[in-house]
């Protein structure tokens, strides 16, 4: 019976030692929050040394923050900005990557320039775009502000940069325009930045607390983070009952991460820079 190799370099051990510890600290909050969970209503995480555990408050937090609209409205929010992201972003992406068109770099540049202003300085124009469209209290306010995104763009076109133009020449050989490159050609090799945004974008809507906040009042358009902030009280809080909401709140979108982070983490390996 063969033994197994131990041999590791001192700076593999180091590496080893600096992952565990990052694991650690990572992962220390979210064990916190999930043993939080399970102690009797106005208690502190001690008494579960006492083997009182109970599922009473995700049954309390479910009912108390109207969790199955709050999921079905953040899920047609976020669904729907990653969808208009990935056709947007897509369209954009190309052009950028492969047509020759004057201005094009200084449109990049444009992009890039969006990466580094935050949404809540834009909130004001956007409001009164809104108002004037009468799209305040619907899901088009909570959709069409993030309906385009510049992160979505570099990435794309990052990474179509990556893809050979010899593929592209045979298809424009076999009669294919520029649309059917990029849907049939284009967008199956990009499918692990494609993925990657999907991950990026659904989260990031999923997770929004601001848009919901600023552009709506109707209860019947409440979103998650919505639901978890009506759990924050000012002068007392029922910590369990809270950490059970967020625990309720976090649990689809940690599925859908350890569902796709190969492809993730492939997407954000494999997209390079390019001039």
């Amino acid at each position: 019976m063969s033994k197994p190799n131990w041999n590791f370099k001192s700076g593999d051990f180091v590496s080893l030692v600096v992952l565990l510890l990052g694991a650690f600290i990572v992962l220390l909050p979210l064990f916190v929050v999930f043993l939080t969970s399970f102690a009797p209503t106005m208690a502190s995480p001690e008494d579960l040394s006492k083997n009182n555990w109970s599922l009473a408050n995700y049954q309390a937090a479910w009912q108390q923050g109207k969790f199955l609209l709050a999921f079905a409205n953040s899920t047609l929010v976020a669904i729907a900005v990653t969808a208009f992201q990935i056709l947007t972003s897509a369209l954009a992406g190309y052009a950028l990557a492969r047509l020759k068109f004057r201005g094009r770099q200084a449109l990049l540049l444009i992009v890039l320039a969006t990466l580094v202003i935050p949404f809540q300085l834009l909130v004001i124009p956007i409001f009164l775009v809104l108002k004037w469209g009468h799209l305040i209290n619907t899901y088009g306010a909570l959709i069409l502000p993030t309906a385009v995104n510049g992160f979505g763009i570099f990435l794309l076109r990052q990474y179509f940069q990556t893809i050979p133009l010899e593929l592209e020449e045979a298809a424009a050989i076999d009669g294919a325009n520029r649309l059917q490159i990029l849907w049939r050609v284009m967008l199956p090799l990009a499918r692990p930045a494609l993925l990657t945004l999907f991950l990026f974008t659904f989260i990031g809507e999923w997770n929004d607390l601001f848009k919901p906040l600023v552009f709506t009042t109707r209860p019947e358009l409440r979103t998650v983070q919505l639901a978890l902030a009506e759990f924050q009280e000012q002068f007392t809080n029922n910590w369990p009952l809270m950490m059970a909401a967020v625990t309720i709140a976090t649990v689809p979108v940690m599925v859908l991460f350890l569902i796709g982070q190969r492809q993730f983490i492939r997407g954000i390996a494999t997209t390079g820079i390019k001039n």
